[in-house]
Parts: structure tokens; sequence; C-alpha cells
């Protein structure tokens, strides 16, 4: 297990939470308008750059910040400042794509992982890398004996890194994937000036579009109005073989993604780490696993992806989340009382039921699902409470003043209900 690495993504401090009571053993995010997620709301400010770090040491995990867009020359002088200001930090590593950061971070004393966005495609490009960079992220369009190939030839040439180890490999494992080249897509700023490559990508791709004959007006008739949204990459099915090529670092995606999003694929990931350390690694926990993916955000999974061999063909054929439980806010925590395990919930939004799933995050708390098993009510054991309800219900765990409680509900595709997960 030393040698397994599962890098999960934080957007806040509840999905950073989360992830390391997963088990993430790195993590990744974005602070400013440099990273691959600048135009969302899941950045960090420059100022939470030491709490973050602080959090991941006490957990044992690395902390990777990501700066991985295409950067201009007036925008050096930022580049700098947030290099010295992850240095001061005590940042693990920078992840970055254009070579003007790799060069400044470097020069500093501050380690970089090359990302996906660099296209790192062949063994010569592992070798000019080399100079900047202990690990690479391959490009996602790799098939299984490329992959083998790559870093075979690492070990066989030596190739090493700024600090003398030989240079590791990451592969994105599990997520959102892009209908371009590694993510290297120009058609959000081809229609609105807002670039993919600058972090602020429109995903235009993920909607429908119909294919008209502008002569004669004739609409062609096809199967699939998303056309240009793929499927969410998984490679959970195969872990055991990429494991078994030499890939060290998995990463998964989903800086954008909800805390229980983040704890549910990364501790399924974790596991499958574990269980291939173990020599459990089976096609019933496989089975598993791909229950419990489907039960939070997804478009659907395409398993294996192009390691596998695989034309890019499976698009989501729909507009949007894919999950088997969707998710409703029903209300927050008043207090929770640690002698007891008892939590008390003001139901501000909706109404709670002994025996439905509940979900509960929060900035320390993370995620933590679980039925209600007993309700109590003005002091009185209901079945059910309703909205504007002050209610206690025991907890597996701690959970704190004002975080959120959502009602889990299996979701019928079809229905036309509400949605709020993410």
């Amino acid at each position: 297990m030393n040698d397994i690495e599962i890098m999960a993504p934080a957007g806040s401090f509840e999905s950073l939470a989360a992830a390391l009571k997963a088990g993430a053993d790195s993590i990744y995010f974005g602070v400013g308008s440099l990273n691959m997620r600048s135009r969302s709301s899941v950045n960090f400010s420059l100022e939470d750059l030491h709490e973050i770090v602080a959090i991941c040491r006490r957990a044992g995990a690395q902390s990777y910040l990501a700066l991985n867009t295409v950067v201009y020359d007036n925008e050096l002088d930022e580049v700098r400042r947030i290099c010295d200001a992850a240095k001061s930090a005590g940042i693990s590593a920078v992840i970055a794509a254009d070579v003007a950061v790799m060069s400044y971070a470097v020069s500093i004393g501050v380690p970089v992982h090359v990302s996906v966005q660099a296209n790192v495609c062949n063994l010569e490009a592992v070798r000019f890398f080399a100079r900047f960079a202990d690990v690479m992220v391959l490009a996602r369009e790799l098939t299984l004996p490329q992959i083998k190939y790559i870093i075979s030839g690492i070990e066989r040439d030596n190739i090493t890194g700024p600090s003398g180890k030989k240079v590791s490999i990451e592969l994105f494992a599990h997520g959102a994937l892009c209908v371009s080249v590694s993510g290297k897509c120009y058609m959000s700023l081809g229609i609105y000036n807002s670039s993919g490559n600058r972090g602020a990508c429109f995903q235009n791709c993920r909607r429908a579009y119909r294919v008209i004959d502008e002569e004669t007006g004739e609409e062609l008739v096809i199967d699939n109005k998303y056309v240009m949204s793929p499927k969410d990459i998984c490679t959970v099915n195969v872990f055991d073989q990429l494991l078994a090529a030499g890939v060290k670092i998995f990463k998964l995606e989903g800086r954008g993604r909800s805390a229980d999003y983040v704890h549910t694929v990364t501790s399924v990931y974790k596991e499958a780490a574990q269980a291939c350390a173990a020599g459990s690694f089976t096609a019933e926990k496989v089975d598993g696993w791909i229950e419990r993916l489907s039960a939070v955000f997804n478009r659907g999974f395409w398993m294996g992806g192009y390691y596998l061999g695989e034309p890019l063909g499976e698009w989501t054929g729909s507009g949007g989340n894919r999950a088997a439980k969707t998710k409703y806010h029903i209300g927050k925590v008043n207090k929770h009382f640690s002698r007891m395990g008892v939590a008390e919930i003001y139901l501000e939004a909706g109404e709670l039921s002994v025996g439905d799933e509940i979900l509960i995050t929060g900035p320390t708390t993370g995620a933590v699902q679980f039925c209600v098993d007993e309700l109590r009510h003005d002091g009185q054991s209901v079945q059910v409470a309703m909205k504007n309800a002050v209610i206690s219900i025991p907890t597996p765990e701690k959970v704190r003043t004002n975080d959120k409680v959502y009602r889990l509900k299996t979701r019928v595709f079809g229905e036309n209900t509400p949605s709020i997960n993410a």
C-alpha cells in the first residue's frame, strides 16, 4: 500500500474533510484564477493555503496545488506570487502544464507534477519533463500497452526527476471525461470567448444538439442528441491491471462535486487499492464498488476508457446526472451531544421518517451517510417528523452545528423531480 496513492479532489473544506475521512493519500485543489476550475466556485483563496496544508499533514496526506492553465506574460507575476505562497505554506507539489510555471517552481524548490494538460504520450516526453518533475500524468488517450511501455522505459533507462528519484506515473482514474484530447478543447473559446484551457469552460459540449441540413432544412434523426458529451471514465474494474502496469498514483476527478461524491469515490478506490494489496480483488467486489459509484453524481460509466483500447463512443444519452440516488435538503444540525451520540436537527425544508437514508455534510464533518433508525420529537419517539420540527436522532459519528442535512431517495429515471445532487 505504500506504493499506491489515491489522489482525491477538493473544491471546498467539506470535500477536503470527506476525502481525508475516506482515506485519500493526497489532495489536489486550486486557488485563484490560474487553474482548470477557475471559472467555478470551487476554488480556495490564497489565504487558505496554510490551513489546507496543515489539515492534510495532520491526516498524513500530501497536498497538491493545481496551477495548470495556459499562462500569459502578464500573469507571470501572479504565477510567482502563488508559487511563493505555496512554498511558504509547505505544499507538497504544484501541478502544472505550462513550462513557465514548472521552471519557476523548480527554481524556488517547489516540487512539480506535470498535468494531464501537457499531453504526455511517449517516453521522450517523459525524458523532457523529467528536468522539471518527479511525477507525470499520462494523457487519457493512451492504451494499457502504451502505459506499460512508458513505465518499463522509465525503469530500464532510470529516468529520474529533480529529486533524483525515478519518475512516477499518475493516471486519471475516475470522473468526467472531456470529448477532446486530454481536455485540450476550444469549443467554449470559439462560442463564448471563454477558454477551457484557462479554466473557464462553459461545457457547451454537454448539451443536446440537432443536425439540420442548411439547404433543405431537413433534420437528421439521431439516436442520441448528446453527441459530444462522453460518459464518465471508471477504472475500478481494471484497477488491478493499471496497478500491475506500474501506475503509482490514481487521480479522481471532481473538484466541482459535493462532499458525498468525493467521499464515495475516494473510499471505493481506496478499497480497490487495499484489495489489490491483499490479493482479494474480485469480480464480486467490483460489482459492489460500481453500485456505490452509481449512487452519486455520474453521467453513466465508460468502463476502462481508452486504457482498454476502445475508441471514444460512450455518450451520456442525457443532459445531466445519472446518479441512482437523489438528495433533498431538509434541514441543518442545531447541536450534537457527543456523550449520547445524538444530533438535534431543525427540519427547515422537509420532513423525515424512520427508515429514511440521510446525508449530513459540513466543513469539518465531511460527509456522513446513514439510515435513521430512531427519531424523537418533543421527547417522544415518533415515526415521522414534519417540516419546521426540531428532532433528535442517533448518529454513527460526530456531526457539527450548522452541518447541512439531506434526505436521500432512490431515483427513478424519467421522473420529473428536482435534484441538487452534484
